[in-house]
């Protein structure tokens, strides 16, 4: 699939399940890496990781074409088009869009754990990135001392 095919792809879901046209451009981004697309806010286009396409197919296509289609018509609409917001979150589940695109191997997002604190009372372990003050801070389960 290239570009203008997914122009049209994109055009006719916003017909069919928004009932309000697409007007501006939608690409693939191969640059994209841990995310299924992404709506751009001042131009309001819409990019799509062709890695998704290639890798689950045109189900999860549609899904996040979806997804990225109910950031633009609420944005458009003055309404709320943030993952938070209650309007974007309904319009969501009533076109049904993916919430989140599927992981692709290899792609995943590395998670750098530099710092194990356990509790000296309970035993309760805190994985963190950043370094914590054991004085400062005590265990949210029993309310102990944190050691590292």
């Amino acid at each position: 699939m290239d570009d203008k095919e997914l122009q049209l792809l994109v055009e006719a879901i916003s017909k069919e399940f928004f009932q309000r046209p697409f007007l501006h451009q939608a690409s693939f981004n191969p640059r994209l890496k841990t995310t299924g697309g992404r709506y751009m806010l001042r131009t309001h286009n819409i990019e799509i990781n062709p890695k998704q396409y290639e890798v689950y197919g045109d189900e999860a296509l549609a899904g996040i074409i979806k997804h990225e289609l109910c950031h633009y018509h609420l944005h458009l609409q003055n309404k709320g088009y943030k993952h938070r917001d209650r309007d974007f979150k309904e319009l969501l589940k009533h076109v049904g869009g993916s919430r989140y695109c599927n992981v692709i191997e290899g792609m995943k997002r590395k998670e750098e754990i530099k710092h194990v604190y356990h509790c000296k009372e309970c035993g309760q372990v805190y994985m963190r990135k950043r370094r914590i003050n054991v004085n400062r801070f005590v265990c949210g389960k029993c309310r102990g001392m944190l050691m590292k």
